[in-house]
């Protein structure tokens, strides 16, 4: 009997160090891969802008996250955005609650440092917390405000929409006027070869440089690609043409449809519908926020 208790403790033991090591794995695990997926996509935002080790980003770019979030309270709906704030240089951030009609309810102060921001989780408790019972949240979408010095640059939405088998998720910038500055694919389960070839410089650089009422009509072709714009679209990929060159093709494209991929006509469709979806979504709801900082006297560092 002693030996069978010896063995039953000794497996306890084994069994609480093992785990106690793999939870640790798991954690230093967790965080890294965190790390590494900000910092590509610090990377690709950089490149959406135009930045790269050849051409860094000056030390005044600022670059600024907005929260959107659905809030429920009973059967009511409304929005709510964290925003960070820049009243008297304190900084912080305030949650702005904004009806369905695009109508200013309530400002929350919101104690969370901008690290711990990134977080959904403690994102979600922060505000939360502040909101008082009876009401829940649930995450909509992330913008990201650029700005060099006072001066609004561009804006950085990441996203994602339905494609052929599952969601693709994208990141893309886009001007003031709510121009399409870059695109980038970042996950996809599209099909190899196929609609897998939405990552493709041929395919994803056809939206950049198109105005905000271009897209708002854009549609998809199945007409062949012509062959002095597939050079300019992959120009960083293939060289030979000069950048006056590209930019002189593509000013003659700009206004264009998409180009679908041979053999991926939903996959086109898809990337397509998804990035007007965005821009006209992201154009109406930014303007509403605009304006209902400006009136509530609300001072935001973009």
């Amino acid at each position: 009997m002693k030996t069978i208790l010896t063995i039953i403790f000794r497996l306890t033991v084994s069994c609480l160090l093992a785990g106690a090591v793999m939870g640790a794995a798991f954690v230093m695990t967790s965080k890294a891969k965190k790390h590494n997926e900000h910092v590509k996509e610090q990377k690709v935002m950089l490149n959406l802008l135009g930045y790269s080790e050849k051409n860094p980003a000056p030390a005044s770019l600022g670059m600024h996250a907005l929260y959107r979030y659905i809030v429920t309270e009973g059967e009511a709906l409304s929005m709510g955005y964290l925003v960070p704030l820049a009243d008297e240089g304190r900084g912080g951030f305030a949650f702005v609650a904004i009806d369905l009609d695009g109508n200013f309810l309530a400002r929350h102060p919101v104690t969370i440092a901008e690290e711990e921001a990134r977080e959904a989780d403690a994102r979600e408790q922060a505000i939360l917390s502040v909101l008082g019972p009876g009401r829940t949240i649930r995450y909509a979408d992330q913008t990201i405000i650029v700005t060099d010095g006072e001066k609004r640059m561009a804006y950085l939405l990441p996203g994602k929409f339905p494609g052929f088998k599952t969601f693709i998720k994208v990141m893309m910038a886009v001007d003031p006027a709510y121009g399409i500055l870059g695109l980038e694919i970042m996950e996809h389960e599209e099909d190899p070869g196929l609609g897998g070839e939405i990552v493709q410089d041929y395919f994803k650089n056809q939206f950049k440089g198109k105005a905000f009422d271009t897209i708002r009509k854009l549609d998809v072709v199945k007409t062949p690609l012509p062959g002095d714009y597939l050079q300019a679209l992959e120009a960083g990929k293939r060289g030979g043409l000069g950048a006056e060159e590209v930019a002189k093709i593509q000013e003659q494209y700009k206004d264009n449809d998409i180009y679908a991929l041979t053999g991926a006509t939903i996959s086109s469709r898809s990337v397509t519908s998804g990035v007007k979806g965005m821009v006209r979504k992201f154009s109406y709801r930014i303007a509403i926020l605009d304006r209902v900082l400006a009136e509530q006297h609300i001072a935001v560092p973009f």
